[in-house]
C-alpha cells in the first residue's frame, strides 16, 4: 500500500499535478504537465496528437490509476522519475 506521504497532488504555478509513489519512483500525470506547460484548453487532445507525432513517447509512459476530477480512479498516462 502507498504511504499517505507518498501520494497525492503537488502544486506548480498554482496548478495541481497528480502524482503517485510506486516502486521507489515518482510518477506524474502527463496531461497535468501538458496543461501547465502549454496552457492547452484540451490537454487530452494535445496528448493524443503528440503521441501520433512522436510514437516513442508511448514507450516511456505508464498507464497508472490516479484520481480524476470526479474523484474516481482512472487510468492516466504517467511519467516516472527516480530522483
Amino acid at each position: 500500500m502507498v504511504e499517505e506521504a507518498k501520494k497525492g497532488l503537488i502544486v506548480f504555478q498554482d496548478r495541481q499535478i497528480r502524482r503517485l509513489w510506486l516502486d521507489n519512483e515518482w510518477f506524474y500525470s502527463v496531461t497535468d504537465i501538458i496543461a501547465i506547460l502549454t496552457d492547452s484548453q484540451d490537454e487530452l487532445a494535445y496528448w493524443r496528437k503528440l503521441k501520433q507525432r512522436e510514437p516513442q513517447l508511448v514507450t516511456i509512459c505508464h498507464g497508472l490509476k490516479m484520481p480524476a476530477e470526479d474523484g474516481e480512479l482512472r487510468e492516466w498516462s504517467s511519467l516516472g522519475f527516480n530522483w
